[in-house]
């Protein structure tokens, strides 16, 4: 029983990282149907930085804010420099931001080094707690919380601001949001820079929980794709709930037949599609 129940909390822990990246990829592939393979390395990069902050102010939540800040900066850059042109240009896009994903992974490998890191963090989120034979790492609950803060926050947002509406118009319908006065491109951009800004949260996050180092990028950005796509395109509940799918799948796959993690993850994902060709909770 100890086994069952310690691997279904690890699972649900990485299931709420894999949210925090997947939130961001679902709004710039599902809702502005931008294929952004340079999502990993906003995660990527937004760990780098997180990490140089922390070494030089030692603080955590600081390493959190500046990380994301800058890397919805250099989504903001890339957005306005090349992709607002491609709009519809599904090849274009997979062939820009994939370069871009080259370049960053190279710059990031001369600025940092080939080295693992693991980002410091707060004393209060050390240890574990021990429940009989069960061990809870506090750092595992602290992503949870974060991801289920993230999930409200972006929730209201869309659902219950102006400016959710004003997404929700833009992507639904961009020639009549213009013409009820919606700036599109001011919204796109905003759309695409919180993408940024929530992958490189989950960059920072993921620093103090499996470590920085070179590839994770494009380790981690097809769990992001699985999600969003098992999820449903466009659909934050469809994330988050393909989010706990996808980390349970995986970690229980890895526990008990590491041999074919992969294909315990791939071919639940194949056989759903199978049945809802948009996803659980997709739009059509």
């Amino acid at each position: 029983m100890e086994f069952w129940i310690t691997q279904a909390f690890n699972g649900i822990s990485y299931g709420a990282l894999l949210f925090l990246l997947a939130g961001g990829l679902s709004l710039i592939f599902g809702m502005m149907r931008i294929v952004n393979m340079t999502h990993g390395s906003y995660y990527l990069l937004g760990g780098y930085v997180g990490l140089t902050v922390i070494g030089r102010t030692k603080s955590f939540p600081l390493a959190i804010l500046l990380g994301a800040l800058a890397i919805a900066v250099i989504g903001i850059g890339e957005w306005n420099a090349f992709l607002k042109r491609l709009s519809g240009q599904e090849l274009g896009q997979v062939l820009t931001t994939m370069g871009f994903a080259l370049i960053f992974q190279d710059l990031a490998l001369i600025t940092w080094g080939g080295d693992p890191y693991t980002i410091p963090v707060p004393a209060m989120l050390s240890g574990a707690y021990t429940i009989g034979q069960l061990y809870f790492p506090v750092y595992r609950f602290f992503i949870v919380a974060v991801a289920g803060a993230v999930a409200v926050i972006l929730w209201l947002v869309l659902e219950r601001t102006r400016v959710g509406a004003m997404m929700r118009a833009t992507v639904d319908d961009p020639e009549m949001a213009r013409g009820v006065g919606i700036n599109v491109y001011r919204i796109s951009m905003i759309v695409f820079a919180l993408g940024a800004f929530l992958a490189a949260v989950a960059g920072v996050v993921a620093g103090g929980f499996v470590g920085v180092y070179p590839g994770a990028d494009f380790e981690i950005l097809p769990y992001a794709f699985v999600v969003v796509i098992v999820g449903g395109m466009g659909s934050l509940k469809g994330a988050l709930i393909g989010s706990l799918l996808v980390g349970l799948l995986d970690n229980f796959g890895k526990a008990l037949f590491p041999e074919l993690s992969y294909f315990t993850l791939f071919a639940p994902m194949a056989a759903i599609l199978a049945v809802w060709p948009t996803g659980l909770y997709g739009r059509t």
